[in-house]
């Protein structure tokens, strides 16, 4: 399996992305938890407006639960003449105008539409009369001993059992039902209106937010920005005055090698030692020189620049490579096409392609083979450099072309190996308006690639 990973941004497109992160960051932590609290409080308040709904059906109820009796009075008397009804002589006088029964109580829908109605039924649940014709369609439950709540679309409809208190008896005797119904359409808008408000309150937060959290980002990034800055700058300013010092110390022990006959034979590996490591530190000088002066001007001046065959700079690099790729028995191939130029500094691009070389040389092992190819695109020109070497395992890749970075231990037996050979390939092709991307997989080795624009 191979993983790919882009080249890192320079410093300043790095702090960017930092800010980026931070602030998505923050404002996705804001927006869980608005959103969190937005869900909780339309719960809370659709329970509670839900619920008051459901005690106004309870309170009609139990309201006309006192009429029940009165009603089935009337409602029998009016058909005393088909005998269906015999008068109780216990009942007591009861008023009658509480529902005008002298005609048949009517069961058409005409009224009005009203917002709520009851209806009352007998024991058998027989339907005796009934107020306003906001009417559910659906039958009578059966069976109920408690107050019983159903929804029918816009209607939420209560029926409420109605028993006769019996002091002699455990058993209250069933005399009929309520059922009560009220829209909820009124509901619904204010549940509406109380989730475009949360909504509206939640984008206009979020803005907010977002602001405040665009200020903190800065002013916490400031002083890391800061010290970056200052922390570049004495890298520059140190690796300046290192030069001298070091060329005075190259130069006294090329000198005294030229005259081995005058050294004492106990000194020539120290004068060997100190010869080694004067050239290792005037190399990560010039490397950190280098950077310095990218980081700075990270896009040179393009008036100085001039078109430069990238094939005959590969062709250069690849016969300097090829004494070590013989010393290593690696089989160093190319895949080259001529005519393609790009706009840019010849000595830095000689220097991105031989340290991409020098890198896949030094963790490819002998026998295997290392490839240069490259390929025409629309408007770029792209080179791989893949070889076969011990790869890179994916957890390493982002930071391939970090400064001073190196995989594991078996990766650090190279002497000299500063690891900034990568990072300065990557600024120089930034530089020049490229990218390096790179895939890789353990055992099998990697590719770095470099994509550069053309001359146009």
């Amino acid at each position: 399996m191979a993983w790919v990973i882009g080249s890192t941004p320079t410093s300043k497109k790095k702090f960017h992305a930092l800010r980026l992160r931070l602030l998505l960051s923050y404002l996705g932590v804001m927006v869980t938890i608005m959103a969190a609290s937005g869900v909780v409080v339309n719960h809370v308040v659709s329970q509670d407006l839900n619920q008051d709904l459901n005690n106004q059906l309870l309170t009609l109820a139990e309201t006309a639960a006192k009429t029940l009796k009165l009603i089935k009075h009337e409602y029998y008397e009016y058909k005393l003449d088909d005998n269906e009804y015999e008068e109780d002589p216990d009942d007591e006088d009861l008023p009658t105008d509480l529902f005008n029964l002298s005609e048949k109580p009517s069961t058409d829908n005409n009224l009005p539409i009203q917002d709520h109605s009851v209806q009352w039924f007998d024991e058998k649940s027989q339907l005796l009369v009934k107020q306003g014709n906001l009417l559910p369609s659906g039958t009578m439950p059966e069976n109920i001993d408690s107050p019983h709540i159903a929804v029918e679309g816009i209607i939420r409809t209560l029926t409420l059992p109605v028993f006769n208190p019996s002091p002699e008896s455990e058993n209250q005797e069933l005399i009929g039902y309520i059922r009560v119904s009220k829209s909820t359409v009124a509901l619904d808008a204010e549940l509406v209106r109380l989730r475009m408000g949360l909504s509206i309150g939640g984008f206009v937060a979020l803005g907010l937010t977002g602001l405040g959290a665009i200020w903190l980002i800065r002013q916490s990034l400031r002083p890391i920005e800061k010290s970056f800055e200052q922390l570049k700058q004495f890298t520059a300013d140190a690796s300046h005055e290192l030069r001298s010092p070091l060329t005075a110390i190259k130069t006294s022990v090329e000198v005294m090698q030229m005259y081995p006959e005058r050294i004492d034979p106990a000194d020539v590996d120290k004068l060997a030692a100190i010869a080694s490591a004067s050239k290792q530190m005037t190399r990560l000088v010039e490397d950190l020189l280098l950077l310095s002066r990218m980081d700075r001007a990270p896009t040179p001046i393009k008036h100085q620049w001039i078109p430069v065959p990238i094939d005959e700079i590969l062709e250069d690099q690849i016969n300097c490579s090829d004494i070590e790729a013989e010393i290593k028995t690696i089989t160093l191939k190319s895949k080259l096409i001529t005519g393609l130029s790009v706009l840019g500094d010849a000595q830095n691009l000689k220097r991105l392609f031989a340290n991409l070389l020098d890198n896949a040389l030094q963790y490819t092992p002998g026998g295997k083979t290392v490839t240069v190819s490259m390929f025409a695109m629309e408007n770029h020109v792209a080179i791989a450099v893949e070889d076969e070497g011990i790869g890179i395992a994916p957890e390493n890749l982002p930071q391939v072309f970090d400064r001073f970075w190196r995989a594991d231990p078996g990766r650090n037996h190279r002497e000299g190996n500063m690891g900034l050979g990568l990072a300065i390939a990557q600024t120089i092709a930034q530089a020049h308006g490229g990218k390096i991307t790179v895939t890789s997989e353990i055992g099998i080795g990697s590719c770095f690639r470099v994509q550069l624009p053309l001359v146009n």
